[in-house]
């Protein structure tokens, strides 16, 4: 997906997310005004697991693969639940220490938003100390306006209702910017059916990290290109520290600039032809 829509689904699905986080701890009975350690741990966690869950949805969107949606999802759901059971609880009781101190919980919903980011590290192309960054940056702004917006409410299970959106949607929006912000090198589709969606590729730049290989088949690919004319697994992008190179899997051939190629060492704003789709290799040095 486009930056802009990345932004956009990130922050409307993780306030999403906030929302049935809401609900769900509303029908299990639980509040956010008890002070015993095991309601807090489970409303945590099943607000992490809806926000997580709803972030992990946004990240796999981009690859339009109903498979790669339910990783996403899956894995953020889980990591969400470990980061709300934990981030809850340290932030009630920093509440309690500071005196009633609000950036108490603040911070606490700042670890959870670390790693809820932590999370999307795993299923994004991104290194995951910029998600767990934007994670944490968002669930301190997204804690300080739940705790700010409940006190404006009459009733207390609406405004836990609008402050848990706000909190899903900075969590998403910061991740989301953060991770854009501080990209290194990224594909974007210049042509096809998914034109003007970007891949990122930092945590592939490592010489002794993954690989990314790029197909059509989500079985078997990391960048998935829906074109029938590219292979399942078409090429396979390298990163070499400094530089990415590209090596040609398929029997109808990779181009680069026209050129059809073996292995190649990729420059900035070079064109990518695989089937009929186009990519185009951004760097930020």
């Amino acid at each position: 997906m486009s930056r802009t829509m990345r932004l956009y689904y990130y922050a409307v699905l993780g306030a999403m997310g906030g929302l049935i986080g809401w609900q769900a701890s509303n029908m299990a009975g639980l509040s956010f005004w008890s002070n015993l350690y095991l309601s807090e741990v489970l409303v945590g966690g099943l607000i992490g697991l809806s926000i997580g869950a709803l972030l992990g949805v946004a990240e796999g969107m981009g690859s339009r693969s109903l498979l790669k949606i339910l990783k996403s999802g899956g894995i953020n759901a889980g990591l969400g639940f470990i980061g709300g059971a934990i981030g809850l609880p340290i932030a009630e009781g920093l509440f309690q220490v500071l005196g009633g101190a609000i950036w108490g919980r603040a911070l606490g919903w700042a670890l959870f938003g670390l790693l809820v980011g932590i999370a999307l590290g795993i299923t994004s192309g991104s290194q995951a100390w910029k998600p767990a960054l934007g994670g944490f940056l968002g669930g301190g702004l997204g804690g300080f306006l739940l705790e700010e917006v409940r006190s404006l409410f009459a009733e207390p299970l609406y405004g836990k209702a609008v402050g848990l959106s706000l909190l899903g949607a900075a969590v998403g929006a910061f991740i989301a910017l953060i991770v854009l912000l501080l990209s290194r090198a990224w594909l974007e589709v210049a042509s096809g059916k998914m034109k003007g969606s970007e891949f990122i590729l930092d945590k592939f730049i490592k010489k002794n990290g993954p690989s990314a290989f790029i197909g059509s088949s989500p079985l078997k690919s990391d960048i998935v290109l829906p074109d029938p004319d590219i292979a399942p697994q078409h090429a396979l992008l390298k990163g070499e520290d400094s530089h990415f190179t590209l090596k040609d899997l398929s029997l109808s051939g990779t181009f680069v600039n026209g050129r059809k190629i073996e292995l190649t060492q990729l420059r900035a704003n070079q064109v990518i032809k695989a089937g009929n789709t186009e990519l185009v290799y951004r760097e930020r040095k």
